[in-house]
């Protein structure tokens, strides 16, 4: 049946990430011995004390639907946990619960900004936000970084443009890809610029806590004096809990409001059950404490032996990440060698070694390639193999 597709979806591509997952479980239910490191979800099961606290609100009749908003002891519990682990001063009025983060990004985008509205996104960037910009009929400004600036937004720059009319400034830290983490006098200097303009920003800190030999800035403190600030969040990396799709958006309580009204002729709300394993997430501090230092933990022997094992790869340059779980290598040469950019090249390894990574097209930064460490060492340890094989092949040794 031929189906037309309106303007609606036009620029709106398959999420890169998920799209390299479909195809590498499809050749996993052939029987192929593919390694699958596209996803960025966590590899460990959500945190007992977590799912039963979802599993007893069921027990308990919690089934039906909560307000839009999200949950009140939720919301409260929210506020509570940003003033005092980022610094914030909110209230669970400017709180939001949704779907995911990446609902609370697309309400954000979508309420903040219209039709011709230029949003700076640095590249390299996860692979959503400039759809969900497109989406709200907004024009994404891809503003590049390079290694020598730690793959993060020169602040010059982004002045630049806004002074050329940009109305808003996405910020993603710890980043996905990349792994960077912005300074505390960093984010206060562009937090100072936006202030400047007058420009919103959009505060993407779903990775929070997974940080390594740093510590995260949050633009928590520093929407006390600034408050065109918005700032996402979840349950999703620090928890393990990517399906229960539990996020939530924080900001000045007249933006909230309107997301809430968007969200209510959306999807109403967030699910219950999902939402009292999320409230035992925050509530129950020490077994909190304890589950996200045992995750960093490993995640961080992993980020060792890949950094260590990708380096003595001919033709790849990895860059330590700082936050996140996941490697953001330079593949270049091996593009050169092949004759192909980043897609050609993970479809490649794809094809020859049984490898999936993400191509660095999707994230802006071509000749790029994102390998996430949320797997078994045992997994990366054959992956490493996988890809010295590789250089092998394509005459790099």
């Amino acid at each position: 049946m031929s189906v037309q597709v309106y303007a609606n979806l036009g620029g709106v591509e398959e999420s890169a990430t998920l799209g390299m997952t479909r195809l590498a479980a499809e050749l996993k239910a052939a029987d192929l011995p593919v390694i699958s490191l596209s996803a960025g979800e966590p590899d460990f099961a959500t945190p007992g004390f977590i799912a039963e606290a979802g599993i007893e609100a069921i027990r308990d009749g919690q089934t039906h639907y909560p307000p839009a908003a999200g949950l009140a002891p939720l919301r409260a519990e929210v506020a509570a946990y940003l003033s005092q682990e980022c610094g914030g001063a909110y209230t669970p009025e400017q709180v939001l619960v949704t779907v995911g983060a990446k609902q609370a990004l697309f309400n954000a985008i979508f309420t903040l900004f219209g039709p011709g509205n230029r949003i700076v996104i640095p590249a390299p960037y996860w692979v959503s936000y400039p759809p969900i910009a497109r989406l709200a009929r907004a024009v994404p400004v891809i503003l590049e970084t390079t290694a020598a600036d730690g793959f993060k937004p020169d602040p010059d720059r982004v002045a630049a443009l806004f002074r050329s009319g940009a109305r808003g400034l996405v910020l993603n830290s710890p980043s996905n890809p990349s792994g960077a983490v912005l300074s505390g006098a960093e984010l206060d200097r562009l937090v100072a610029i936006a202030a400047k303009y007058d420009a919103w920003i959009i505060s993407d800190e779903i990775y929070h806590a997974i940080v390594y030999n740093t510590e995260h800035a949050s633009v928590a403190a520093r929407a006390r004096d600034y408050e065109r600030v918005v700032l996402v969040n979840g349950f999703s990396k620090a928890f393990a809990m990517t399906g229960w799709r539990v996020g939530y958006a924080v900001g000045p309580r007249e933006v909230i409001a309107a997301m809430t009204r968007l969200q209510g002729h959306i999807n109403t709300n967030t699910a219950l059950p999902c939402q009292y394993a999320a409230l035992a997430a925050l509530s129950e501090r020490e077994p909190r404490q304890r589950a996200i230092e045992e995750m960093v933990l490993a995640f961080n022997r992993r980020r060792d032996l890949l950094l260590k094992g990708v380096a003595a790869i001919p033709g790849l340059t990895p860059y330590p990440p700082d936050g996140a779980f996941y490697l953001w290598i330079d593949a270049g040469r091996w593009c050169d060698s092949l004759g192909a950019n980043s897609t050609g090249l993970c479809m490649d390894l794809l094809d020859n070694e049984r490898l999936a990574l993400v191509p660095g097209e999707a994230f802006g930064a071509d000749r790029f390639i994102r390998l996430s460490f949320a797997a078994t060492e045992e997994a990366l340890t054959e992956a490493l193999e996988r890809l010295a094989d590789a250089s092998v092949r394509l005459g790099l040794r």
